[in-house]
């Protein structure tokens, strides 16, 4: 593929591999098995907490997204890939591990300070500096916030076929699709397919959902998910191979229904 695929990519086949939330903001994915999606929302929990800069724009009670530069993420942060966390949303128990070691376990929001000291160490932040805990009902910070309301629901498409691609184009052995950070994974498709479900409607395991647009790559994408090092310059990779800075697509849900890992998309 010379360039982005143009006109309308024949979308046939695929499936569900994967699906993730990130219920913090820049921190580790938890994978799923199924997700239950509710017309116009995106997947639970997702980008529902963060943690904002201090003295940035982010203040309790804000109702409008903001750049992801508010918030301390990958795409400045990388370091923070080094740690594996999960987060319980049923319990609110937070624990963090590195190299397999727990180094952190604490219950949310009781014990809140515990964490926002965790990660001004993490951070290097200056003594008595903390992040800024950001969480406000009913929003999440993804990406698209910034855009609005609407577009803070979409949830986001990776084709595995077209990291694969990357990969191959620019001779990387293997290419892992958590630099991407997305929340369903689908296989079984031709490279570059996913650009056939931009402005249109298709079904993913019986969720009707509608492809709303291109998903534009970041410096994030350069961070080893495992090591937490920038090692590979994955923006420049997808601009020589294709000439844009493009993988994976933004969908909205048109309807409620339960997503698995193995559901058919029926376009």
């Amino acid at each position: 593929m010379e360039g982005r695929t143009r006109g309308n990519p024949v979308v046939e086949g695929g499936r569900v591999a994967g699906l993730y939330v990130y219920p913090i903001k820049g921190l580790s994915a938890q994978p799923l098995t199924s997700v239950p999606l509710r017309r116009g929302e995106g997947v639970p929990h997702d980008r529902a907490l963060a943690l904002a800069r201090p003295g940035g724009a982010y203040h309790p009670g804000l109702r409008r997204g903001l750049p992801k530069t508010e918030f301390y993420a990958l795409v400045a942060e990388h370091h923070l890939a080094g740690l594996r966390t999960h987060l319980d949303v049923g319990t609110g128990v937070f624990t963090a591990e590195v190299v397999g070691h727990e180094v952190l376990s604490v219950r949310l929001p009781d014990e809140q300070d515990e964490l926002l000291r965790f990660f001004a160490r993490v951070l290097d932040l200056p003594d008595g500096v903390l992040p800024v805990p950001a969480r406000e009902e009913g929003r999440r910070f993804t990406d698209t916030a910034r855009v609005g309301d609407r577009q803070m629901n979409w949830i986001s498409l990776l084709n595995l076929a077209s990291v694969r691609d990357l990969a191959e184009r620019a001779g990387v052995d293997g290419l892992d699709p958590r630099r991407f950070r997305a929340n369903v994974l689908l296989d079984g498709l031709p490279p570059w397919a996913e650009e056939g479900l931009v402005d249109r409607e298709f079904t993913l395991g019986g969720v009707r959902l509608r492809g709303t647009s291109r998903t534009w790559r970041c410096a994030a994408t350069e961070v080893d998910p495992d090591t937490g090092r920038r090692d590979l310059p994955v923006v420049r990779m997808l601009n020589r191979a294709y000439g844009h800075e493009v993988m994976g697509c933004y969908a909205e849900v048109l309807s409620d229904g339960v997503l698995e890992v193995g559901g058919e998309l029926v376009a």
